[in-house]
């Protein structure tokens, strides 16, 4: 499975840590408009996980890890994100901002299998307790709310 992270706060970074480490998942992309060599530090001494277990460098415009290599996106409009050039499954959406079903099924994100959003809220979004289940059928289910650790209003 090839995945996108829009948003590498707390949720996309605890979201990579798990990702990087699962065989069959690539985590191909990420887009933020932090600073990559901020974002890298961030990553490296997280304050609640602990330090980052395993190698972890900037390569340019990639994020290398000792399981691999991901290309770091600064793009603020999401149309403008290149997803199926990439061939991304999976957008985990945690920028926090785009919570509506409008904004998570934009034309680009046509080509790929479904969007996983933290902090879905408007319209009706399949919520899941873990990331992507091995139940999920993600040719049905193409907006998963991964539910939320902020409160909605």
């Amino acid at each position: 499975m090839r995945v996108a992270i829009n948003g590498f706060g707390r949720i996309g970074r605890t979201v990579f840590r798990i990702l990087d480490k699962r065989r069959g998942v690539d985590v191909v992309a990420i887009n933020d408009l932090f600073d990559n060599e901020a974002l890298r530090y961030l990553l490296h001494y997280d304050t609640v996980m602990g330090p980052f277990d395993g190698a972890l460098r900037l390569d340019g415009d990639d994020l290398v890890t000792s399981h691999g290599r991901t290309r770091m996106l600064c793009e603020r409009d999401p149309l403008n994100l290149p997803w199926n050039d990439l061939g991304i499954d999976v957008v985990v959406e945690s920028t926090g901002i785009f919570t509506a079903k409008e904004q998570l099924t934009q034309p680009p994100a046509r080509g790929r299998q479904a969007s996983c959003a933290h902090g879905a809220r408007q319209g009706r979004h399949r919520l899941h307790g873990r990331l992507v289940s091995t139940t999920t059928d993600l040719g049905r289910n193409r907006i998963i709310s991964n539910a939320s650790c902020t409160p909605t209003v």
